[in-house]
């Protein structure tokens, strides 16, 4: 890897060579006239095809008749929403222009372009606003070029140069966070600003090379965190904007120069594709944590993705799950779409240490569960260290509460750890002495020390105790998809000292806890799961609401959680274990065995 960094960085020091394959008719971002003739002619002949473009011309017609975007920044610190309406709208409808070739369409992406043009600035002190802006003016520009008059194609190259690349260049030069980051940030804003500087490379080609050369090490770092097997720390929502923006990058480049530098080759990132896929439950919701959402992952970049690296699977998923977007039409391939695949039943992602485990692929009511490790210093990351999540009978049992309001007092800064949805107390993970704040160490990462993908009962076991180090001296928490259909969720703690221990489950049901308190019934939607206590013997279930336990930091406003929360209250001192077996039955429960027997 060192020494691929080096030949980068040798290339990089003669901007001579970035545009020296650039083409020179437009469109050449992401496709080019053949590519557009050929979609054209799929649009008519293949079935998933017309299907999509007919969804994307209704979408578009319906775009006709609506005002074009204005300048809000209704939080006062981002044109986010904005942006991205404006990407929105001109992706589609240069998508159906040139492909239904009516001018209506192209009349209204220009006004939409027009508008924006005017905005008095695209907010770059939130650079994922300029960024993203950039990319809709870097597409309209290129693939409307030929019928736009000079007057036009002028104001969004001035766009394109003055409040884009030049501003990028600018931040570049200042070393901003987002230049040097191992997150989104940096794919975002090197990506969109970087088709912005492919699309007017032709017109000002020395910006264009300064910029292009930058980007190009810069993008080098985040994609990096995809070793080695393709996952992303900050979770599957927020892979889907970093990888999203990653591949119009790598894809543009592409198309415009004929490579890509050997970006793609990077480890890891022809891996990326299966974390969707793994992260996804057969609920379709994804294993969510960190400050991303519970959402479908729905990304065109699959298409690609999949023909980049001839893996079919990821046009299998994303044909099934995704919803018509216009770069769809360009990356779409019906033999990898319609592929028979068989992918394992179970994946553990190093580096992120995030393992998933399933009954089956097909049965809609099959058992899954996904559990972390993982890194709480990573961006975006709460502290949710043991953090898993249930599905089952095709309903998500075992839940992430999500995000809080970014705009909260310092929410990315000193009183992250003071809101409910951020600390480890909203998890499904352990709390030890919960008037500690924060209640797992902040700096704390974790790794899976152990992982089997067994026929019948897989599992994985995760040394959490440098979440936990202030309060006990080791923590250790396994857990097994027992015959692939019970979820078995088995803590060992040891402490030197008193220390109060909690063990947390969210739930979107309703709680029945039994008169003994060792067995729990989840209610939802007509169906049960039961929740059965197998240790300590001295421990009760309790049923309590998302909210602060009374110990916890108060911060004065917090999102309301209609979720509730079962619990496991005791005391830890020397060595113990709780266990806790969740199943859409009440089988009998099986044998406990310490986990170094697992």
């Amino acid at each position: 890897m060192v020494g691929f960094v080096v030949c980068l960085c040798t290339l990089v020091a003669q901007p001579q060579g970035v545009l020296s394959t650039l083409k020179k008719e437009h469109p050449y971002l992401l496709a080019n006239s053949q590519d557009f003739a050929r979609i054209k002619r799929e649009v008519r002949t293949e079935s998933a095809m017309k299907s999509m473009f007919e969804a994307l011309q209704k979408k578009a017609d319906s775009l006709l008749n609506e005002l074009p975007s204005e300048y809000v920044i209704p939080d006062g610190k981002r044109l986010l929403a904005t942006c991205r309406r404006v990407t929105d709208r001109v992706t589609l409808l240069a998508m159906v222009y040139r492909i239904d070739g009516s001018r209506k369409y192209l009349d209204r992406a220009w006004q939409e372009l027009k508008a924006a043009a005017e905005f008095r600035d695209w907010n770059p002190s939130h650079f994922l606003d300029t960024a993203e802006m950039t990319h809709a003016f870097a597409i309209g520009y290129d693939w409307l070029y030929n019928d736009l008059i000079e007057e036009q194609r002028r104001t969004l190259k001035d766009s394109i140069r003055d409040r884009g690349v030049k501003k990028a260049l600018e931040q570049h030069r200042q070393k901003a966070f987002w230049t040097r980051c191992n997150h989104n940030w940096n794919q975002v804003c090197n990506g969109g600003i970087g088709i912005g500087a492919l699309a007017i490379a032709n017109e000002e080609p020395e910006l264009a090379q300064q910029f292009l050369a930058l980007a190009r090490d810069a993008i080098q770092i985040p994609m990096k965190e995809y070793a080695p097997n393709g996952a992303w720390g900050e979770g599957p929502g927020y892979w889907e904007y970093a990888t999203s923006f990653n591949v119009y990058f790598l894809a543009a480049l592409e198309t415009a120069l004929g490579t890509d530098f050997g970006l793609s080759a990077i480890e890891g990132f022809s891996e990326a594709g299966t974390f969707p896929i793994y992260t996804s439950g057969p609920t379709g919701l994804s294993f969510a944590y960190a400050d991303a959402h519970e959402g479908i992952v729905r990304a065109a970049n699959l298409f690609w993705l999949a023909k980049k690296f001839n893996r079919p699977e990821y046009a299998v998923y994303q044909a099934k799950t995704g919803v018509p977007q216009p770069y769809s039409l360009i990356w779409y391939n019906a033999k990898l779409a319609k592929a028979k695949t068989r992918p394992t039943l179970d994946k553990y992602y190093r580096h992120s240490e995030v393992v998933t485990m399933r009954g089956s692929w097909t049965d809609p009511d099959t058992t899954f569960v996904a559990f972390k490790a993982g890194d709480n210093k990573f961006n975006h990351s709460h502290l949710d260290i043991g953090h898993f999540s249930i599905d089952s009978q095709g309903l998500r049992w075992a839940c992430d509460l999500g995000s809080d309001d970014y705009n909260l007092p310092a929410y990315f800064g000193n009183k992250r750890w003071t809101y409910c949805r951020l600390r480890a107390e909203s998890h499904n993970t352990l709390v030890l002495n919960p008037s500690d704040a924060p209640d797992q160490d902040p700096r704390a990462a974790a790794k899976v020390v152990k992982f089997s993908s067994k026929a019948s009962s897989p599992f994985a076991i995760a040394d959490l105790t440098p979440a936990y180090r202030n309060n006990a001296k080791s923590v250790r928490r396994g857990v097994m998809l027992v015959d692939r259909e019970r979820v078995l969720v088995q803590d060992e703690i040891v402490s030197e000292r008193v220390t109060d221990s909690y063990w947390f489950m969210t739930t979107p049901a309703e709680i029945v806890i039994a008169e003994d308190g060792k067995m729990a019934t989840l209610k939802q939607k007509g169906k049960t799961m039961t929740v059965r206590l197998l240790s300590p013997t001295s421990a009760r279930f309790e049923a309590m609401k998302c909210e602060p336990l009374p110990s916890s930091p108060h911060p004065p406003k917090q999102a309301d959680n209609k979720q509730m929360k079962l619990v496991v209250r005791t005391e830890v001192l020397g060595a113990k274990t709780i266990a806790v077996l969740v199943s859409p039955d009440e089988t009998s429960k099986p044998e406990l065995k310490p986990l170094d027997r697992w």
